[in-house]
């Protein structure tokens, strides 16, 4: 009993001194600077940002002190978002927010001009997405799935649509599945001479509707519904619409015969023709769609894959003028670059070539694209600008790491935020050209923190599989590392289709502070990943799961057969796909693993929704092995539980991976006879927000330290 005692003595002890190092993490990662919400201004030699609760106005060239853009406000007055009128006279300030799902929120709009700061749309209420008009004189915006226009000098409000209701009908903002896969709210246009709008028209009503169950601290819980399309299941009809403002009309516009198909963006050209993408169900088919002045219609480009198309987004097809347009496309290469199109004359050449693959645009001048890639290495971004026609390609960053790129209207400036595995985040402006302007952040204090307390720094390393191949991978030994010594491993990864998390770019989590305790902490990426060309990432296909799990735990035999390593005590951890991965690697490890960590998992792709789960899986009416061969639903009686720990976390409010996904595991372990030891947090989200985001990181670590 005295033993006993003092082991739990011990362990109390540790999960004190980790939560401590915990704290010191976050304070930390508070320290490294950035620069929030860049607007670059019309003149492109001026830009905005959000500072000190306010709007602020610099020049690039220049250091100044800034000019304040908004009248004082009180200290309620949060600012969420602003934007710029057209004309620049006007800034568009929405106030606080109230948190919809991951994307979405409704908030109070504020329009600041020379008659000072007022509110809008009074009487009004779950205003959402609001935005100028190119002529400045409306605003668009949502509210109760209606969408409406607010006239600036009359200050009165028109509503468009009128048949907007919960869980029905939604006009110019997503569903949830939308919201949540394409990564957008917004669903309307206004044409460049700010007659017509162009929105989507969202019919759910024959989605199936899911039920939450919140507690809030309540007597009586209530349920919440939504509608959520999970895999093989009905899907939104969406249509696309125009609203002529002057006549009031409304047309519909045809998008095909197919009804079961996806409209993840519209737009227009600029010389005002609308146009839109055109996604199949299965998701192996993209088109882009011109709807010409006379009625007309005509596809300009299409993609076709035998497995799937990458997700599609704003700028996969970017206009430059009113014939030729920019694609970032890889299926013809096999990697994601950019291609030259014309309307009249379909592909007109490459831009880019080679073995690496472009990341998103940056700017276009009607000279020069500019693109972040992964050329100089997959773990790095780097700026490169080159001619239209594919010629004088430079670089235009020059430290190893990581770069994110504010532009300014027409590339005249840049801002860059560089970090990589030893240095925190530094904010440069700089020249179109690449020349240093002016240091704007440097991290210096805690850069000097760091150095005093000689954190340990990210380690790159290639990891061999079995197969002869190799895995990028990530180590972090703890100070003082003596190779001759035998150290715990807590392996960490997500493993999602088409993700990084082995990348050089400077970050800290509650792995971290494991390593404080003296852990080892590695995360691989293995197959399925992104940024290693098409094939390595579309193999896993048509059978999430399996060769993601086969990829970690060879990462686990290898890091077990090191002879730094405690092979009795390996690990694995992970969130979301990640609790997937690793509830799958603790089932299917036969006793490799001593503790498994499973937070938000997906237990059966059955569960998620359609658009992420079809186009990696297809559907499963089509392929039902791909759905439950590998789930771990279906293998729960491989749980070693003699020898493997496995805590499952999860928030009963998580309206993307749902709590049915655990409460699923629990039954078939409870079937199987298996001990496992569960954390719910009442009404959390997918991210444990808004209350335990800490909570969870302290419960994992000290599991860790408990059972590791």
């Amino acid at each position: 009993m005295k033993k006993l005692l003092t082991l739990a003595a011990l362990a109390l002890a540790a999960a004190a001194a980790h939560a401590q190092s915990y704290d010191e993490i976050v304070r930390l990662r508070s320290m490294n600077e950035t620069v929030r919400g860049i607007r670059s201004m019309a003149d492109g030699v001026h830009y905005t940002v959000l500072e000190d609760n306010t709007i602020r106005k610099y020049a690039y060239a220049e250091a100044c002190a800034g000019e304040t853009l908004l009248p004082e406000t009180p200290d309620s007055f949060a600012i969420a978002d602003y934007q710029l009128s057209p004309d620049e006279r006007t800034i568009l300030v929405a106030s606080g927010s109230e948190p919809i799902y991951r994307h979405s929120y409704t908030t109070r709009y504020y329009l600041s001009d020379a008659r000072g700061l007022r509110p809008i749309m009074l009487g009004i209420d779950s205003t959402r997405d609001a935005s100028f008009s190119p002529d400045g004189r409306r605003i668009a915006f949502s509210s109760r799935n209606d969408l409406w226009l607010y006239d600036i000098e009359t200050e009165s409000v028109r509503r468009i649509t009128q048949d907007g209701a919960w869980n029905r009908i939604i006009n110019g903002t997503t569903d949830w599945v939308y919201e949540e896969e394409f990564g957008f709210t917004k669903a309307y246009a206004f044409s460049p001479d700010s007659r017509r709008i162009a929105y989507l028209r969202f019919d759910e009503s024959e989605v199936p509707v899911f039920e939450m169950m919140r507690f809030d601290g309540k007597l009586y819980n209530e349920a919440y519904t939504f509608k959520y399309p999970k895999a093989g299941e009905r899907n939104s009809t969406v249509e696309l619409w125009l609203f002529d403002i002057d006549t009031g009309a409304r047309t519909r516009i045809d998008t095909g015969a197919e009804t079961d198909q996806y409209i993840p963006h519209l737009g227009w050209t600029p010389d005002g023709r609308l146009y839109f993408y055109r996604v199949n169900r299965l998701q192996n088919r993209f088109e882009v769609v011109l709807c010409d002045a006379d009625g007309s219609q005509r596809t300009i480009y299409e993609e076709r894959s035998p497995r799937y198309v990458e997700r599609v987004h704003a700028s996969t097809v970017t206009f430059l003028d009113e014939d030729r347009f920019v694609v970032m496309e890889e299926t013809s290469a096999g990697r994601m670059h950019l291609y030259l199109y014309s309307i009249g004359e379909g592909l007109l050449h490459p831009i880019t070539r080679g073995d690496w693959e472009v990341t998103g645009i940056a700017g276009l001048t009607d000279k020069r694209i500019y693109y972040l890639s992964t050329e100089a290495s997959p773990l790095r971004r780097d700026l490169y600008s080159i001619t239209l026609d594919g010629r004088k390609k430079r670089r235009l960053t020059g430290g190893d790491g990581y770069y994110t790129i504010a532009p300014s209207r027409g590339m005249k400036y840049y801002i860059s935020t560089f970090s990589n595995a030893s240095t925190p985040n530094r904010v440069e402006i700089r020249t179109g050209e690449g020349k240093l302007v002016r240091t704007l952040r440097t991290s210096e204090a805690l850069r000097s923190e760091l150095a005093a307390s000689e954190r340990p720094v990210k380690e790159f390393i290639t990891i061999p599989t079995e197969r002869g191949d190799t895995l990028n991978a990530w180590i972090l030994r703890p100070r003082g590392f003596d190779p001759s010594k035998r150290y715990p491993i807590l392996m960490t990864q997500y493993s999602g289709p088409g993700s990084q998390q082995v990348a050089d770019r400077w970050s800290l989590d509650w792995e971290d502070a494991l390593v404080d305790a003296g852990y080892v902490v590695v995360c691989a990426d293995g197959r399925g990943t992104g940024f290693r060309g098409e094939a390595f990432k579309k193999c896993t296909y048509g059978q999430l799961g399996r060769l993601e799990v086969e990829d970690q735990l060879s990462v686990a035999r290898y890091l077990a057969a090191q002879p730094w390593a405690d092979p009795a005590r390996i690990g694995i951890y992970g969130w979301s796909y990640g609790g997937f991965m690793a509830l799958g690697c603790a089932l299917k490890g036969d006793g490799l693993f001593k503790m498994a960590i499973a937070v938000a998992p997906v237990t059966s792709w059955r569960f998620y929704d359609s658009i992420y789960t079809e186009i990696y899986n297809g559907l499963p009416q089509d392929n039902p092995a791909g759905y439950d061969d590998n789930s771990p639903l279906n293998f729960a009686e491989r749980l070693d539980d003699t020898h493997t720990k496995l805590l499952i976390v999860h928030g009963t409010a998580d309206d993307n991976v749902h709590f049915q996904n655990t409460m699923e595991m629990a039954r078939a372990l409870n079937r199987c006879g298996k001990q496992y030891d569960m954390m719910v947090y009442p009404d959390q989200n997918h991210s444990m927000m808004p209350h335990d985001m800490r909570n969870v990181r302290q419960k994992m670590a000290e599991y860790t330290i408990e059972h590791l």
